[in-house]
Formats: structure tokens, C-alpha cells, sequence
């Protein structure tokens, strides 16, 4: 198993008209995921490395019956097309768009809570690396490459620091379930917690690995979380230890304000609640490998 994708998942590209879309839209097909169609406005008929464009998301769905969605879609437009990928039935969709209004995602975030629970879009990102199946799908920029199926459920902020996990746990010998890379914009679609709880449900994820930040409490609500509903063993690192106060450290969201919202503290947070934590990047793979190991 695997959470979000496998190797039947219907996918449309919003944006797929657009240079970076259609270099990662051959990467994407060439990986083996079923990229069905793309939507851009006006561009109806045309096609991209083979798959058909549409005008927009509801004729994508009626003639593909697209399950999924990634959007390529520039920073102004791009809570429309989160939105219209909402209304037009899709289950699942990846932002990797970089530069998002806030504002425009708290707009998302309110109109997605018009459908109900069991209906609702579920959202990564944006600002996001994606998501991978190793061996199975990939919806997003990942390099595709550095990934070994198996049983290590991967969840980041950072894209970056995901990859690494994932090249060192290749060198391990060791596989990943499923790589979700939520973002790190300050108002994402899904937060940690949301993804634990799927990687809690899935068979195939027996290690459950979080690459954190500072800013932000979704490390603070993930440790609350993991102590009371997380049956599976859960390794963490944290970036930013040397992070000053009121700076923006790379990612948007990545700015300490607030107790809890430091990389020490997000730390000891995380290790009060049963969490094995990396002590640097450099670690990360044979941590969860010793995890792993006396999780078998």
C-alpha cells in the first residue's frame, strides 16, 4: 500500500503548458505515473508530451476522470486553480507553487471547508517538493532517482532535507512508502498531524520519519498527536537550531515568534512525547535505521 498515489491514480497538470511543467510532466511519465490530461485556460486541444490539454478542470475530470491533480500554475492564479481542482471533484492535489499570497490561502483554506469532511480536497502544499510512491507514482519535483520503495513514511517541510533522507536511506539499503512534502509557507493545506494519521492507517509504513523547522506550531500539535493516536515509531529532526529570533530563515513560515516555535524547544517538545530525534541532517538515515531495526 501507499498513502495519496499508486500506479492507477489519474493525474491532471494545472499549468502543464508552462516550461518547468512540461520539463517535470516527461520526468513524471517517464517515472510511470498516469498523467491523463492538463488544463490551461484558452489552450484547449492542444497536448503536452502526448497528454491532452483542456480549458479547465471540470472538462479534464468529465473526460479522464482524474483523480489527482499538481499545480504549475504562477503565484496570482494559483488559489483559483487550488479551488477550481476543489470544485471539480478532485481528491487529491500538490501545489508546488512558490510565492502565494497568504491571503489567497487563507481564501483556500476557508472555501475548501465548504464541502464536507468526507468530500474535502485533501491539499499539500504549496511551496512544496511533492509527493512519491516509490516504484509506483510521483506528483511533484522529487528526483525521482534517490527513492527505494519500502516501509519508512517520509513527511517535510522542507524539500531539501527530504531528499537527503531519502539518498541517505538509499545508501541504507533502506526504502520509503510514501514521501509527502507539505510545504513551508506559513498556511499550508495539510500539516503534520494530517499525514500521521494517514501513514497510522497505512500497512506498508512501519517508521514514520518528520523533517521539521523552526516557525510555526505544527511540530508542537504533531508531538500532542503522536503521543496520543501514533501506534508506529515516529524519528524527527528539527532545522534551525542557530536560527535567530524574528528572522526568516529560508522558507516563509520558517521565522521563530512564538515559545515552542524554535528548533531547541520544538526538539524537546517532540523527545518529551516519545520521538527519537536526529541530533544533525547528517544523522538522519541511520537513526531511522536503528528505529527500524528494533521496530522489526
Amino acid at each position: 500500500m501507499s498513502i495519496f498515489l499508486d500506479r492507477d491514480t489519474r493525474v491532471v497538470v494545472q499549468g502543464i503548458t508552462g516550461r518547468m511543467a512540461r520539463f517535470h510532466t516527461k520526468d513524471m511519465l517517464e517515472y510511470g505515473t498516469n498523467v491523463v490530461g492538463g488544463v490551461v485556460p484558452g489552450k484547449g486541444g492542444e497536448s503536452v508530451e502526448g497528454v491532452p490539454v483542456f480549458d479547465t478542470m471540470k472538462q479534464a475530470v468529465e473526460a479522464t476522470a482524474a483523480e489527482a491533480s499538481l499545480v504549475f500554475v504562477p503565484p496570482p492564479f494559483a488559489a483559483d486553480s487550488i479551488m477550481e481542482a476543489a470544485d471539480a471533484g478532485i481528491g487529491y492535489c500538490v501545489c508546488i507553487t512558490d510565492g502565494i499570497p497568504a491571503q489567497d490561502m487563507i481564501l483556500v483554506k476557508r472555501y475548501m471547508y465548504r464541502y464536507p469532511k468526507d468530500k474535502r480536497m485533501v491539499l499539500t502544499g504549496p511551496n512544496c517538493a511533492g509527493t512519491i510512491s516509490p516504484g509506483k507514482a510521483l506528483l511533484g519535483i522529487m528526483p525521482s532517482r534517490i527513492y527505494l520503495p519500502g516501509n519508512v513514511g517520509i513527511i517535510g517541510r522542507s524539500g531539501t532535507l527530504g531528499y537527503e533522507a531519502a539518498a541517505q536511506l538509499k545508501e541504507l539499503g533502506i526504502g520509503i512508502s510514501t514521501s509527502v512534502g507539505i510545504g513551508g509557507d506559513p498556511i499550508n493545506g495539510s500539516s503534520f498531524k494530517d499525514i500521521l494519521q494517514q501513514f497510522e492507517q497505512d500497512t506498508d509504513t512501519h517508521v514514520i520519519s518528520m523533517i521539521g523547522e523552526i516557525g510555526g506550531p505544527q511540530e508542537a500539535e504533531a508531538a500532542e498527536y503522536i503521543r496520543n493516536h501514533i501506534s508506529k515509531p515516529v524519528v524527527a529532526y528539527v532545522a534551525g537550531l542557530t536560527a535567530p529570533k524574528g528572522r526568516t530563515m529560508g522558507h516563509a513560515g520558517a521565522i521563530i515568534s512564538a515559545f515552542g516555535e524554535s528548533a531547541s524547544e520544538k526538539v524537546e517538545i517532540l523527545s518529551a512525547a516519545g520521538v527519537t530525534v536526529a541530533e544533525n541532517p547528517a544523522v538522519i538515515g541511520e537513526t531511522i535505521a536503528r528505529v527500524l531495526k528494533r521496530a522489526a
